[in-house]
């Protein structure tokens, strides 16, 4: 009988093959008609259409070609067995078909890259491909499909394996990137009236209910309600941070300043979604409803505060409760001390440190007598009405705190902590107020930091420069778009060693292109100081680490020819580079990926948005924050 079974089911199989020789699987493909009956199409990384069809080539059988109709089978494993080509299911047959060089079945993936107008052929990220492997899917499916293909590799073994196929073209991730039509930073809907700004410079005013498109990425922005970029820009740069805060729509549109221009000084309505955009002019009722919510005004959040600590407590000894002191930058890296002394957080260090409370910069300002300019000035209905009336005492407020005199008894007490701590050590001079890192509000990049700080003249000049920034004109507009009470805000000054970066850059444990992805952890990383990283200013090396399978998938390379430094003489310098494009391993990302992974756990399961940096061998955190993901704090004009 279980013969019998046997043969009735070769038969069928045969049967239904002889009789619909087409519907599961061609063994040539001659023409787009055909790839496209095939193909099916999702959305990578939810930027842009991606048709693709799968196919195995069968080694055992001189390495024929199966293109799988992939609108009928899912996985390469389940054709596999629904065709008897093998009956190896679950860890077995991904053991031997991705894992092992002798493999009899090689299993990938051709696809249709639209931005590229190209098809590329390419396996998954965790595929431990050989030269030899890679060479046979080539000159297999090079003379069984109707054009010509490229290589795209999503690893960095499979870099090192086309580095050994000289023969194979190849297609590099940051290709189709930086060919990328549109790419979504924040889904979200507004209504604004559609500014173009060419260039940002310090005389920029943008006013909140403006959606503009940036022919340049900004460094810095104030309160908008929509972003659109015309050049590439990573996710977890500040001003893409900062527009998840606000809740606002935010995308990369290549040629919008000039797909939309005539759209320029109109109200328009603009919403990102996962796979598209939509930019036209506002309808009337839409109009209407903006402007009332506009005027929609919440109570005043203040955030907590106590000023009467006076303790200038080295890092080690904060925990995460004492933000109400030190701000939650400071009282995080404390909580992450305390982790890596329990052994909840392993194979990282923090530089070693110490934080200025907030007391001392309420006694800085009562002393110079610069408490009555700020409150004169906030209930000032010329400041309150008028931009760049504002953005101008701003200014002068921030040249009176950096002229202030600091206390005898201050300089000596700081001059003293550094040197007892630190040393002679370089320092990194960097804000933590009690205004970043609330809930829904991150405050990400709204305050100076001073790096590389040498002697103590420009420590006591760096302190003054931070305690400045708390008036900075966008950290201001962040913070009245958010509804926090300025009075309120306090700001502490952490004091850190400073560690020259071999690489830096920033990380958040989930995946931010497909936050329905169970546990990933996407990387942004570039060579030396991760400054540039924060602010956007140039792409970085963009990796994902799947925590399921250990696989390291590659978004883009970094193309950097230079990188910043500490200078000798205190601060940085730019510095030519010329090294390989790769800026980390995939062990640093693994080893990176492990320990976001434990901070995580240390801060109650919440995602997290973590700087970081290597020296040597040796990792260093910096900052971990929440990552925000979702706003109800935002204006009403960013909500969705």
């Amino acid at each position: 009988m279980i013969i019998f079974l046997s043969i009735l089911l070769i038969d069928a199989g045969v049967s239904r093959q002889s009789a619909q020789p087409d519907n599961r699987f061609l063994h040539r493909i001659a023409s787009r008609a055909e790839f496209d009956k095939f193909s099916r199409t999702w959305y990578e990384g939810r930027f842009y259409a991606l048709p693709h069809l799968m196919f195995i080539i069968d080694r055992a059988s001189r390495n024929r070609v199966y293109y799988i109709n992939s609108k009928r089978y899912s996985l390469h494993r389940e054709f596999a067995n629904a065709n008897y080509l093998t009956l190896e299911r679950g860890e077995e047959f991904f053991r031997h078909n991705y894992l092992e060089p002798e493999r009899r079945f090689i299993l990938g993936t051709i696809a249709w890259q639209t931005t590229r107008q190209r098809f590329t052929f390419e396996f998954w990220e965790g595929d431990r491909l050989t030269p030899e492997i890679l060479n046979a899917a080539y000159h297999s499916l090079s003379a069984s499909f109707f054009t010509g293909l490229a290589f795209k590799p999503n690893s960095s073994q499979q870099e090192d394996a086309l580095a050994q196929a000289p023969d194979v073209p190849a297609m590099q991730p940051e290709d189709i990137a930086s060919s990328l039509g549109y790419q979504p930073l924040n889904l979200a809907e507004g209504i604004g009236v559609l500014r173009i700004i060419e260039r940002m410079s310090e005389e920029t005013i943008i006013d909140r209910n403006e959606i503009v498109i940036f022919k340049e990425p900004p460094l810095t922005l104030t309160p908008l309600s929509g972003i659109i970029t015309t050049t590439f820009s990573t996710p977890l740069a500040h001003v893409n941070l900062l527009a998840r805060g606000w809740g606002v729509p935010n995308a990369f549109i290549k040629d919008a300043d000039r797909l939309f221009s005539p759209l320029e000084g109109k109200f328009v309505y603009f919403k990102t979604g996962e796979d598209g955009y939509t930019l036209r002019p506002a309808e009337s009722a839409e109009t209407a409803e903006f402007g009332r919510r506009l005027a929609e005004r919440s109570d005043l959040l203040t955030p907590e505060a106590d000023l009467e600590f006076r303790e200038m407590r080295r890092l080690s000894r904060q925990r995460r409760v004492d933000a109400r002191r030190f701000g939650a930058k400071s009282a995080n890296l404390g909580e992450l001390f305390a982790a890596l002394g329990r052994g909840a957080v392993r194979d990282i260090s923090i530089p070693g440190g110490f934080t200025i409370p907030f007391f001392y910069y309420i006694q800085f300002i009562e002393q110079n007598r610069l408490e009555e300019e700020i409150l004169t000035m906030l209930s000032d209905d010329r400041f309150n009405h008028d931009p760049a009336y504002r953005k101008q005492r701003l200014a002068q407020l921030r040249e009176n705190i950096s002229n202030g005199r600091l206390a005898p008894d201050f300089v000596r007490a700081v001059i003293a902590r550094k040197r007892a701590l630190l040393g002679g050590k370089g320092v990194f001079v960097r804000s933590s107020t009690n205004s970043e890192d609330l809930p829904y509000f991150s405050g990400a990049g709204l305050y100076t930091s001073v790096p590389n700080v040498r002697d103590d003249e420009a420590l006591l000049a760096a302190v003054k420069t931070v305690w400045a920034s708390l008036w900075n004109y966008a950290a201001y507009e962040a913070r009245e778009s958010f509804g926090i009470n300025h009075a309120a805000v306090y700001p502490a000054v952490l004091i850190q060693e400073a560690i020259n970066a071999d690489a830096a850059g920033v990380l958040i444990t989930t995946n931010p292109f497909d936050r329905e992805e169970p546990r990933a952890v996407y990387v942004n990383a570039k060579r030396g100081l991760g400054i540039r990283v924060v602010e956007g200013k140039r792409v970085a090396e963009q990796l994902i680490y799947h925590t399921q399978t250990g696989a390291v998938r590659v978004l883009t390379r970094s193309a950097e020819d230079s990188m910043l430094t500490f200078d000798e003489n205190g601060g940085v310098r730019e510095v030519n580079i010329e090294k390989d494009r790769r800026v980390l391993t995939d062990g640093i990302v693994r080893r990176l990926a492990r320990a976001a992974l434990q901070i995580e756990k240390v801060f109650g399961g919440q995602d997290q948005d973590i700087e970081w940096l290597t020296a040597g061998t040796r990792i260093h955190i910096v900052q971990s924050r929440p990552f925000i993901s979702v706003s109800p704090g935002a204006p009403a004009s960013g909500r969705q």
